[in-house]
């Protein structure tokens, strides 16, 4: 396996609570797609990851737990996230409308705001949203 000092890390969302129950979802095999937004990649001038690519999962300590290789990144509008993605997430949810309103309340929240410099920034259905699959590699811890 690819050092994994070497990889981009993976982040999901920031450091804490939530970060720490999507991390055990990846790592229980429950979590298996993620949703961004377009827009945080263009505030970073970064390109979106290709297929293929292996990133360092990181923990809420920092700590890189495994390698994830991704399987599919989409760019649909919000409005056109499915039913199976949703699920995938491994969040529990059981619909779309309880996915896309967990999703909201992160989106809106005064971190994510703060992260993009836009105190006002709200999403709707045709807000571009970067929709990835991925597989778990290997665990490192």
């Amino acid at each position: 396996m690819a050092n994994p000092e070497q990889l981009k890390p993976y982040l999901l969302a920031f450091p804490g609570p939530l970060r720490d129950q999507l991390v055990a979802a990846v790592l229980s095999g429950e979590k298996t797609s993620t949703t961004g937004l377009l827009v945080e990649y263009e505030a970073e001038d970064e390109e979106l990851p290709p297929v293929g690519e292996r990133s360092a999962l990181i923990d809420s300590d920092g700590r890189e737990v495994a390698v994830l290789e991704l399987t599919e990144v989409r760019v649909p509008p919000l409005g056109e996230v499915d039913l199976r993605h949703a699920l995938d997430e491994g969040e529990g949810y059981a619909s779309v409308a309880e996915w896309r309103a967990g999703h909201e309340k992160f989106w809106h929240s005064a971190e994510m705001r703060e992260a993009l410099g836009d105190p006002d920034f709200t999403v709707d259905d045709t807000t571009m949203v970067v929709a990835e699959r991925f597989r778990v590699v290997e665990r490192l811890r």
